[in-house]
């Protein structure tokens, strides 16, 4: 499968680094707005053909699919030029800016019978795909608490004047966004979408959220997603039952290992797996490609479509909005 790259920054050659990694699969093209700005990652990894027009790399016929990892606001428009153009799409998370966009992506994708999924690696990492049965051992389910803080450089930038993209609701950003985005795939992969959803924000003066707590009200239980730019913490989950409870060592962004505390047992759950998150999610869409498996892929999408739905009432309860909203009437 040759795959095409939308994106310059760190995630990039993190997903460089995945692909590398996996068999069958080749980095054919870069696109980027500056050639030079993707020069480097090019040379390092061997890429022939940096594209400064869009519309000319997707009319390559040897591109099968293409990895977006642009800034948040420009997922949807990336996102729709490369299915129009008749190739697969793996997009970062978020999926898109609203439930709007994402409806209208998984749309197209539907429309064309192509393979669309969003890049959230937590859902695809082997030691989260070993929870689900470890519930019942501790419910019934009472309290889930999700923390994921990484204090940013670009918010020392922010504090000095200047607004990167991360920390601009013309681009999308934000924390919940950014980072909690995460905890949501988490808590909705495994339960599914909530009754109702409150955000409650620290916010900077221009309206964008650099850290906050997403409230998830369940029919039996509560969820706790906290996600900070502007702090460092303790990063971990915990799902709390009557019968017990289990511990999410280092966040659910890595799922680095497991403990499941009950009443009559003690275990532990770490299944090897490669260092680069982005791998296992890389393996799905692979297969997802190889094998057109377009049921498939709409159930992922149908996961994308909640947590959607679940930032557009977050935001709307913390009166976050972004251009884009107005130009489709989302919020």
């Amino acid at each position: 499968m040759n795959i095409a790259t939308i994106g310059t920054g760190f995630i990039v050659e993190r997903f460089l680094k995945a692909a590398a990694l996996t068999d069958n699969v080749t980095i054919t093209a870069m696109y980027s707005r500056k050639h030079e700005n993707a020069r480097p990652l090019a040379e390092t990894f061997n890429i022939p053909s940096i594209f400064t027009s869009l519309e000319e790399m997707l009319t390559d016929p040897s591109i099968d699919a293409v990895y977006i990892a642009s800034p948040n606001s420009m997922h949807f428009l990336h996102t729709e030029k490369a299915l129009l153009a008749g190739k697969h799409v793996l997009c970062e998370k978020p999926f898109a800016s609203n439930q709007s966009e994402a409806e209208k992506m998984i749309r197209l994708a539907e429309e064309n019978e192509l393979i669309l999924m969003e890049a959230i690696t937590t859902i695809h990492l082997p030691n989260f795909l070993e929870l689900s049965p470890l519930l019942k051992e501790v419910g019934p389910i009472r309290l889930v608490k999700c923390s994921y803080s990484q204090y940013s450089s670009r918010y020392d930038k922010l504090l000095n004047g200047e607004t990167t993209n991360v920390f601009n609701t013309e681009f999308s950003g934000g924390a919940l966004m950014d980072i909690n985005v995460y905890n949501l795939h988490f808590v909705i992969r495994l339960f599914g979408a909530p009754e109702s959803v409150t955000y409650h924000a620290n916010k900077h003066e221009n309206g964008i959220d650099t850290s906050g707590i997403a409230l998830l009200s369940y029919p039996s239980f509560q969820a706790e997603c906290t996600g900070s730019k502007d702090t460092a913490g303790f990063n971990a989950a915990f799902i709390q039952g009557e019968k017990g409870w289990i511990h999410v060592i280092d966040g659910v962004n890595g799922c680095r290992r497991i403990e499941l505390h009950a009443k009559d047992t003690n275990k532990t759950v770490e299944v090897n797996r490669e260092e680069n998150l982005m791998y296992e999610e890389l393996l799905v869409f692979k297969k997802l490609v190889t094998d057109h498996n377009l049921s498939a892929a709409m159930e992922l999408l149908s996961h994308s479509r909640k947590v959607m739905k679940v930032l557009d009432q977050a935001r709307k309860s913390a009166d976050i909005r972004f251009p884009a909203d107005k130009l489709n009437g989302s919020l």
